[in-house]
């Protein structure tokens, strides 16, 4: 089967989507780096079409099919970014980007068949097309082509690519058997956030340091950086999920809530819950009336089958008042806050980057990232 959907690569300017060419970066220096990244950025667009070309026909198609789908490409622009403290664009720069996209690229069609996702960038995801073993494979596909490019940078690339990959999986082996006796949930998510995501965008940032031949005292505080940025990104996505502006977010509000998926906001609320009545009460509305409207009765728990098949499925106006209801919970603003308190921690891990229009970009992005609303 041959999806058919428009390509929607990304916008002209991915450096003003973020922020980076706003009335701050008004200076010859900033000006001259958002062109650099732009540049950059179309050079990356190009590569990234060429090297997921494949020979045989169905991996052809099923390995082009999310990046046509488009993608902002933050992960490539921080490479460009960062490179820019050493010798900016260079070639071995763009080929790094282009493998770090790939492999951010293998990971959705991987999480999709884990997550049993419909959709992914406004099409039907990959295993909603071709079923779950193409999807995988696809996947598979994706990160033996990221690690081709990687393996012409050299050793130290391949080695970087090796740590990401292994993290990028444990990342998804934790999130799917959860906390085990005795860990707390909390810091085990923070961690599933920080090797799923954190992870990769630390890699991107970082490769723009080794191969534009940057100084290597400026590695760790990139990677450290990335790191926690990564996991703001995450948090501030938690509580997207539960926005009540479908339009702005391409969901509907509260998908996570509804399909049983742990976030934030839910631990918080299970842990206010223990001392807090009215958020015990939210809690076991949640998991009585939420989770239940979208699991089918002989899927969920088989000791209660027959209670859960004989239960009336509350209303799509009720599963929205609980889904409001948490968006505005103690819960969830404290979720926002500590998604910017991870953004603060990633602007300050810069101090030892030299002052300038870079330090100043990732201090924008850092911002961009908690204030988005999609």
């Amino acid at each position: 089967m041959k999806p058919s959907h428009p390509v929607a690569r990304r916008g002209s300017s991915l450096a003003a989507n973020l922020g980076l060419s706003e009335r701050v970066f008004a200076t010859s220096a900033d000006k001259a780096m958002v062109k650099a990244i732009d540049a950059g950025l179309d050079r990356v667009e190009a590569g990234l079409l060429e090297e997921v070309r494949f020979a045989d026909t169905i991996a052809d198609v099923s390995t082009r099919y999310l990046l046509q789908a488009g993608g902002k490409r933050v992960r490539p622009m921080l490479t460009l970014l960062t490179a820019q403290l050493g010798a900016g664009v260079t070639d071995d720069v763009v080929t790094a980007a282009e493998a770090i996209e790939i492999t951010h690229l293998a990971s959705l069609y991987h999480d999709d068949v884990m997550d049993d996702a419909d959709r992914r960038r406004g099409v039907p995801s990959a295993q909603a097309v071709w079923g779950n073993s193409v999807a995988i494979l696809t996947g598979d596909l994706l990160f033996a082509r990221a690690s081709q490019l990687m393996a012409g940078l050299g050793e130290g690339a391949i080695r970087m690519q090796a740590r990401t990959f292994e993290r990028l999986v444990l990342g998804q082996l934790h999130e799917t058997v959860g906390p085990q006796p005795g860990d707390d949930p909390i810091a085990h998510y923070i961690q599933v956030l920080a090797d799923k995501t954190g992870s990769l965008i630390a890699a991107a940032a970082q490769s723009g340091i080794i191969f534009s031949g940057a100084d290597p005292g400026y590695e760790a505080p990139i990677i450290e950086f990335g790191e926690k940025i990564g996991v703001a990104f995450q948090l501030v996505d938690d509580v997207i999920d539960l926005s009540p502006q479908p339009a702005e977010t391409g969901k509907v509000p509260g998908t996570d809530l509804r399909a049983g998926v742990v976030t934030l906001p839910m631990l918080r609320l299970a842990e206010q819950a223990r001392s807090d009545a009215a958020s015990a009460a939210l809690l076991e509305r949640i998991e009585r009336d939420v989770v239940i409207a979208t699991v089918p009765a002989a899927a969920a728990d088989p000791i209660d089958t027959n209670t859960m098949a004989s239960r009336i499925v509350p209303s799509k106006e009720t599963i929205d008042a609980i889904v409001a209801e948490l968006r505005e919970h103690e819960a969830t603003r404290a979720t926002l806050a500590e998604a910017h308190s991870w953004a603060r921690e990633a602007v300050a891990a810069l101090a030892p980057l030299p002052e300038g229009s870079v330090k100043k970009a990732l201090t924008r992005f850092a911002e961009t990232v908690v204030e988005r609303e999609s």
